[in-house]
């Protein structure tokens, strides 16, 4: 089955076939940097990470790219009120690009917590004025765009009227955006109509972020930043652009309309892709309901909305159980679910490690023999099991569908369970079968759903208790074993110390 994708611009599952192949083209939203990442920002990035991986297993050779917005992004959609970044700096007495740098340190270190790649390009908006100031004077040119002093925003109407479908991503209707507005809303005064939105703002006397361009000096818009970057990194055309569903209107809407008004016209990406959203106990996430949960928070437990802290691979796997255009609800029960979920799988990498190694190298006659042309006979009852329960990657073929890929793991774990406990079973099912089924796990639980083993022990109390022990081989003249935990923690790096006040450790400087 080839892979299949949910495209948010056609309503439906298509066939996925790059425009370049092999070569891919991703682009996803990045975060605005004015504040830690919450538990929303965390599933977009897991989801394409997903994707990213699978494409890459699939042989493709996959450019991604996810943005830092550091500038532009006002408190409204309606293009009004603060940057969300310069406020942020104000209220912390810094320098926005301080804040900018800290928040995007900040995040880098969630997302690799969170087992999610690097991106091969991660460029910031603040970094590709030039670019976006170019894109504007395109737009105007093309007769789509117009200077209102000094700001210059889309006609959505005359769009339309040329063609355009500003509404066709969100199957929103302009008639219906415009229905119970007013121009003279504060603010608003500059556009033509409430559904034009701003490619360039006129910064006021006090907004500090600001840049020069022909019609003064002012920041570009929230929407533009996305058009310039993925137009620059993936061309005008590229296979897909994905976000949270709550970006889809107005952001993504803007993004196509800015991509189609240039002069080399596109909806950007064939494929738009999109990640529902995420719930707490029930509730959309808010300050107000007090379960608004960072992804620090979330790992520390410094958060009243849970009981306890859960470790990066507990959130990574909680989302991979829900499909991703389905929302998800997140609670103590759920995470505690995912946590056991999570750590069964790990069991399963040690258990296979466990299986294989038993097994052994095949000797030379042994593997003459495999590699003789002989005629395979028919596979056992076990081998049947188990080769039907090694093919967990045809449920990613179906648009990204990790929690039946998640189940048939599971699935799997079980035969090798069965095996494990009994031997004549692994006998019957033979060395190439097990290594091959041993192979498709790991390769999709590591290498594809990305999840890694977390260490859960602190070095710390392991090492005290270890002195415990030396401690009371000492006082019953054990020296025997004395000796062998000197060795073995000797082998390690650390020797111990035996002082006037007690056992300490330090580490070897040999």
């Amino acid at each position: 089955m080839p892979l299949t994708l949910y495209n948010t611009l056609t309503r439906q599952k298509e066939t996925f076939e790059p425009l370049h192949p092999p070569q891919v083209g991703l682009y996803l939203c990045g975060p605005t940097v004015y504040n830690d990442a919450h538990l929303g920002n965390a599933r977009g990035p897991i989801v394409f990470d997903v994707l990213t991986r699978y494409l890459r297993h699939l042989g493709y050779q996959v450019r991604y790219v996810r943005n830092i917005t550091d500038v532009g992004h006002l408190e409204s959609d309606a293009d009004t009120g603060e940057d969300k970044l310069e406020k942020a700096a104000k209220a912390k007495k810094l320098e926005p690009m301080q804040v900018a740098q800290h928040y995007t340190n900040s995040y880098r270190q969630a997302m690799a917590a969170l087992g999610c790649l690097p991106p091969d390009i991660e460029p910031q908006a603040s970094g590709h004025i030039t670019e976006q100031i170019a894109l504007t004077a395109e737009i105007l040119e093309r007769g789509l765009a117009y200077e209102s002093n000094g700001s210059v925003y889309f006609d959505v109407p005359k769009y339309n009227a040329e063609g355009g479908q500003y509404g066709r991503l969100s199957g929103r209707v302009v008639e219906e955006l415009l229905a119970g507005t007013r121009t003279e809303l504060a603010g608003q005064e500059e556009k033509r109509s409430p559904a034009d939105f701003a490619l360039w703002k006129k910064a006021s006397p006090q907004h500090i972020m600001r840049w020069p361009s022909p019609w003064g000096e002012g920041f570009p818009g929230w929407h533009l930043e996305c058009s310039a970057m993925s137009r620059k990194y993936l061309g005008a055309e590229f296979d897909i652009h994905g976000g949270g569903l709550d970006l889809m209107f107005p952001h993504h809407e803007c993004e196509i309309a800015q991509n189609e008004g240039s002069h080399t016209p596109s909806p950007g990406a064939r494929f738009w892709l999109h990640n529902n959203m995420l719930t707490v106990n029930g509730a959309k996430m808010s300050k107000s309901l007090g379960n608004f949960i960072t992804l620090p928070q979330m790992f520390s437990g410094q958060t009243s909305a849970l009981s306890q802290a859960y470790s990066p691979m507990t959130l990574r796997f909680f989302f991979l159980q829900a499909h991703y255009r389905s929302p998800i609800d997140l609670s103590d029960d759920a995470l505690q679910a995912a946590r056991k979920g999570y750590r069964k799988l790990m069991n399963g990498l040690r258990l296979l490690d466990k299986l294989t190694s038993d097994l052994g190298e095949a000797t030379s006659e042994e593997s003459k023999a495999e590699e003789a042309p002989t005629q395979p006979g028919p596979p056992s009852p076990a081998q049947q099991l188990l080769n039907q329960a090694a093919k967990p990657f045809a449920f990613l073929d179906d648009d990204l569908n990790t929690p039946r890929a998640v189940a048939a793991v599971f699935d799997l774990l079980k035969r090798f369970n069965t095996l494990a406990t009994n031997p004549a079973a692994l006998a019957e099912v033979g060395p190439a079968a097990l290594r091959e089924a041993a192979a498709a796990y790991r390769t999709l639980v590591q290498d594809v759903l990305g999840l890694r083993d977390e260490p859960r022990a602190s070095t710390e109390d392991l090492l005290g208790l270890t002195l415990g022990f030396y401690q009371e081989a000492k006082e019953a003249k054990a020296y025997d074993k004395v000796d062998q935990i000197r060795a073995a923690l000797k082998s390690q790096g650390i020797v111990i110390k035996d002082t006037k006040t007690g056992v300490e450790w330090a580490y070897s400087e040999e």
